[in-house]
């Protein structure tokens, strides 16, 4: 695969709390020359990038970001106003405390509810890997899969660890056909980048992977 390809499996991503209308800006300019597959910004950005760039980019916001923990009428809300104000693909944060009591019935409802708002547009389920056991993962495969979600990704980038290669073959092992896998979170070298498209990723969410492909030019 070459890296013009890889560009074009990653949601090049800005998320950072303190993110200006340039850094917003730059992040566009970038997806836009190297085709990543979308760019992933914070919610109060999507209007103002889909008035700016139109379809010339694919924009990924996120819901519930990052804890999770919003009650899934404000999540809904928000999936709502982010498809209205122009965007293509929400990733949502599962409720992990809901995990945690093992409630995954309500898990399951919510994601459900949340890709009916989405209908054709495409989401992304975050179960944040590094707060679960492997049979909390296990049961998420089944729940996102039985929701009907587009994918299953494996961190905000927030928590205390990212995407590894153990947690991606475990989601191989246990979501439905229909299911795709995001790695996201720590994704810092074309290395990573190449392995976890290779392992069976579909998407891979990352800031850093248009300087890595700079860097690689500049060194030839």
């Amino acid at each position: 695969m070459t890296i013009e390809e890889m560009l074009g499996k990653v949601d090049h991503t800005q998320l950072k709390a303190f993110a200006t209308w340039e850094d917003i800006r730059k992040l566009c300019d970038e997806a836009v020359k190297y085709h990543t597959a979308s760019v992933c910004v914070p919610p109060s950005y999507v209007k103002r990038i889909h008035e700016t760039y139109g379809e010339q980019i694919n924009i990924c916001t996120v819901v519930g970001f990052p804890l999770g923990y919003s009650v899934t009428e404000a999540k809904l809300a928000e999936t709502r106003k982010a498809l209205e104000e122009g965007c293509g693909e929400i990733d949502m944060v599962v409720n992990i405390g809901d995990v945690k009591n093992g409630d995954f019935d309500k898990v399951e409802t919510e994601i459900r509810t949340l890709k009916e708002a989405c209908g054709e547009h495409i989401l992304k389920v975050i179960i944040e890997t590094c707060y679960l056991t492997e049979a909390e993962k296990i049961a998420l495969c089944r729940a996102v899969t039985n929701a009907g979600a587009d994918y299953i990704k494996t961190s905000t980038g927030f928590g205390t660890g990212g995407a590894t290669k153990e947690d991606v073959e475990l989601f191989r092992k246990h979501i439905g056909p229909d299911v795709k896998i995001k790695a996201a979170g720590g994704v810092s070298t074309l290395e990573d980048l190449e392995m976890f498209l290779r392992l069976g990723c579909d998407r891979v969410g990352t800031s850093r992977a248009v300087g890595l492909y700079r860097q690689k030019e500049h060194a030839e």
